[in-house]
């Protein structure tokens, strides 16, 4: 008897240990389904966390730096060494800004189907190494002839077809790489922390923010520094500095190789969501029982296999539901087939199913941020051409107005600080809940401050109008820059500051909520709807001005946005898309209220928010 009981403990004692072990191993891997380079489970404090998050956020910052080193002043190098005309010139940074935009979606696609995050990343970074190499070696021996010439001073002389040709596969294997780069660098950054686990998902949530800084950091230098070199006609320097830093990017995005988690690609998203439509219309006249009883989940598959998660069943878009009707030919078919397999075409599960429903969801809420955009795109545009109209003058230096986006930047980099030190702490305090605003809220938020920006904007156009009639009277055609007696273009600061915080607000919360509310086999996608909403932002804002000047002009009319401003209104633009976007709230905050997060099973069997960051803040409180 004594021995028994002596067996027993013993017994007791090693499960126990065992118990702990077990509980040991599994606190050393992360737990939202990553794993390493070689494909094994992602052990926690030898992959991913802020290492490998730094080394992604100086990436991105060297690879902007590099891409605005060209694209801020292309339209400059198309005049004045390509000898464009203005019109010409600004068509073609629409198409290629586009196309950058359109190459967003290829990579995403790319990344969430077949090559996954790193993959991807690396080729098309490649691919933007070599248009920029390629760039700077045409430009030098075919295009910068003769010497010097591509300052405002000095034009190009005439040039062959081959350095023309060269010049625009360059360009374009720039948009090409940077397009399917930049969709899925955020995401990839997001995917080194383990939203499973308090700490790091704490830090998931601050990394989007860190990721816009960097972003806008590295767009200064380009506006800046290697701005005011190109304007001074030295081009190929400009273009070699940034082929440099997307090279210096590219090696360093890849030294952290061993470091970085992963994500396995899950497939192609259109044939699944193809499967959905055929499926329900297949089952359109089958009766649906209340609460989804009869509806297909395969319960036995992993969840945590490729790092992706059962989706809950939600109510919504019930016609979708019919895809996952269980019917007595499905059952039969199993029996006589291999009970493993159904055909998706018949019959798909909930998640697949609610695949398709979020994507729907997530619409309105993109397309509500397309108008934000419009305003966003006036920085490089309309707010150039207001400050070129006043006195650019300080202590006798010329302020190029293109430069004053540089509030912007610094506007940003002090509400991204603000925000995470002040105002998140102070709203996780008044809510209660450890994350502060949600997504949803900020970009509210950042549409109010958007309309605030275009009000002040138009409100110093009134001003400045009133001061080049006074300056001159008569033919109201005195420009700022030649009349240091009207308003200086420091009075635009404003406006550039407000626009910077609306982006806080907006686009970090954007990317955030793309990127949580995204499916596990979409989150690239999620990336590239917020690059779409930018590109889709600058159509908008063209077709705008071209319908505005089209009714506004009348006889002696010039318009509202003439070549010469101090004849026309631009004010009354600028109080227009103030109304616009006020409109856009509304319809905004009813969209906001409609929405229903998606939920996903745990990969512990339980429910929890597809955003489990804060569920996983709550547990550390």
């Amino acid at each position: 008897m004594k021995m028994a009981c002596l067996n027993l403990c013993k017994q007791q004692g090693f499960d126990i240990e065992e118990e702990k072990k077990q509980k040991k191993e599994i606190g050393a891997y992360t737990q939202d389904g990553s794993v390493d380079r070689h494909g094994h489970p992602a052990i926690r404090g030898r992959s991913g966390s802020w290492l490998a998050g730094v080394l992604i956020l100086v990436n991105q910052g060297l690879a902007t730096l590099a891409f605005f080193g060209v694209g801020v002043n292309l339209v400059l190098f198309l005049t004045r060494v390509l000898g464009q005309d203005n019109a010409e010139a600004a068509n073609n940074v629409s198409k290629w800004t586009g196309t950058v935009y359109l190459f967003s979606l290829v990579g995403a696609f790319l990344s969430d189907s077949y090559w996954g995050r790193f993959k991807t990343c690396a080729i098309f970074q490649a691919i933007f190494v070599l248009g920029l190499a390629s760039l700077s070696l045409s430009s030098y021996i075919f295009l910068l002839k003769p010497k010097g010439c591509g300052d405002e001073k000095t034009p190009c002389g005439h040039h062959s077809t081959i350095g023309t040709a060269l010049f625009y596969v360059s360009i374009y294997l720039i948009a090409l790489g940077n397009g399917g780069y930049q969709p899925n660098i955020a995401t990839f950054g997001a995917d080194q922390f383990d939203e499973e686990d308090p700490n790091e998902g704490l830090s998931k949530i601050a990394f989007f923010s860190y990721f816009y800084l960097a972003l806008n950091l590295g767009s200064l230098f380009s506006n800046t520094i290697l701005g005011y070199f190109e304007d001074k006609g030295v081009w190929a320097l400009g273009f070699w500095a940034s082929a440099g830093s997307a090279t210096l990017a590219l090696v360093l995005f890849l030294c952290g190789t061993p470091r970085y988690r992963h994500f396995s690609p899950k497939g192609n998203p259109l044939s699944r969501f193809c499967q959905v439509m055929v499926a329900a219309g297949r089952k359109w006249k089958v009766e649906m029982m209340p609460g989804g009883e009869n509806l297909y989940e395969d319960v036995g598959k992993e969840t945590s296999q490729n790092g992706s998660r059962n989706i809950l069943h939600t109510e919504g878009f019930k016609f979708l539901d019919r895809a996952a009707i269980i019917t007595e030919k499905d059952l039969n078919r199993r029996e006589e087939e291999d009970a493993s397999q159904t055909n998706p075409w018949r019959l798909c599960t909930v998640t697949q199913v609610e695949e398709v429903k979020c994507i729907l969801r997530l619409l309105p809420i993109w397309l509500c941020t397309i108008l934000y955009s419009v305003v966003f795109t006036q920085m490089a545009s309309l707010f150039v051409e207001q400050g070129d109209a006043m006195n650019t003058t300080l202590s006798g230096f010329h302020i190029p107005p293109a430069s004053m986006s540089s509030f912007d930047i610094l506007s940003v980099a002090a509400f991204i600080f603000l925000y995470r030190r002040v105002i998140h702490p102070l709203a996780a305090r008044i809510t209660k809940n450890p994350k502060g605003l949600t997504e949803l809220q900020r970009m509210g938020i950042g549409l109010v401050i958007a309309i605030m920006a275009m009000v002040s904007a138009g409100v110093v156009e009134v001003f400045r109008s009133k001061y080049a009639q006074n300056d001159c009277p008569t033919t109201g055609s005195c420009t700022g820059s030649s009349n240091p007696s009207s308003l200086s273009i420091f009075w635009q600061v404003p406006q550039y500051v407000l626009v910077g915080a609306s982006e806080v607000f907006m686009y970090v919360g954007q990317l955030e909520f793309f990127n949580s509310q995204a499916p596990d086999g979409l989150k690239s996608f999620g990336s590239a709807l917020c690059m779409t909403s930018m590109s889709l932002g600058n159509y908008v804002s063209s077709l705008l001005v071209t319908i505005v000047m089209k009714i506004s002009t009348r006889g002696d009319m010039p318009g509202w946005i003439p070549g010469n401003l101090n004849r026309g209104h631009l004010e009354r633009f600028y109080f227009l898309l103030a109304a616009l976007t006020a409109a856009d709230l509304v319809v905004y905050f009813l969209c906001a209220k409609w929405y229903k997060y998606t939920k996903f099973e745990g990969r512990n069997g339980e429910d929890e928010s597809c955003n489990t960051t804060m569920l996983a803040a709550e547990l550390r409180v």
